[in-house]
Formats: C-alpha cells, structure tokens, sequence
C-alpha cells in the first residue's frame, strides 16, 4: 500500500494559560515571533501562531480553559547547536534533563506553561563525553 507523501510539520498545537505571557517566554528563551499573515485567526478562539528565526517551525498558541499539559514537541538540532541550546536554556535557569537513546541525546525542558519539549540530536558520537544523562529535569 502506498502512502500520501507529507512535506514535513506545519504547526503545533499548544494550550497556554496566557497567550501575551507565553508569548512573551517563546520570544525571549527561544526567539520565536508571531507569524503577522496568520495573526487575523488570533481571538479569544482562535491560536496565536508563532514561529521559530528561520521560519520553518510554527507553534499555534490556544488558551487552555481546562484541559492538562500534555504537548510535546521535539526540535531536531546538530551537536554544535544542541551545546548551545543547552547553554541558552541553562542560562534563563530552565530546568532540563538530558538522556542518552544511544542513537541520540534528547534534552527535555518545560515552558512556562508546563508543555514538556525536546531537543534531538543523533550527531551521538560528537556529544558523547560532552554531555551526561541526568534521569530528572534540573537546572
């Protein structure tokens, strides 16, 4: 049987508490920006919709009214840019917790509205030694 082809993730679903506050975080820890062609679907219904400095990632911020946290996203990184990542988020005192798949290193984190995200690399041998595995999230 064959398949559709996909061209990859369009947007992400993400339920926050406060759109202006969650936006306010995604701006200032990972440099995200509203996307202003989409901004129209932006009321008390309708996402917020964000994206990442090269305009290939969009996040599509919903106010939560009673639902749990239960998004998470995994963003794709090389080794030099998942050191970084690591620095960047250390230093805004996130809470972070590195695993080792064998094939890959993940770092897990939270943002300000309790969204678990990762960050993958399978650049594996070039993080090896540069990196520990750390079983719980910590600063």
């Amino acid at each position: 049987m064959t398949y559709p082809l996909l061209n990859g993730i369009d947007h992400f679903h993400l339920y926050v508490k406060d759109k202006p506050r969650a936006l306010q975080w995604y701006q200032s820890v990972m440099g995200f920006n509203v996307v202003n062609e989409l901004n129209l679907w932006n009321d008390e219904h309708g996402p917020l919709t964000i994206e990442d400095q090269s305009k290939t990632i969009h996040l599509a911020l919903f106010v939560r009214t009673n639902q749990e946290p239960c998004t998470s996203i995994a963003f794709k990184a090389d080794a030099k840019q998942f050191l970084q990542w690591k620095e960047h988020l250390e230093h805004h005192k996130i809470k972070l917790r590195i695993a080792d798949h064998q094939l890959s290193w993940s770092m897990y984190f939270r943002d300000i509205d309790d969204n678990m995200h990762e960050i993958t690399s399978y650049q594996y041998a070039e993080l090896a030694g540069k990196v520990t595995a750390q079983n719980h999230l910590s600063t």
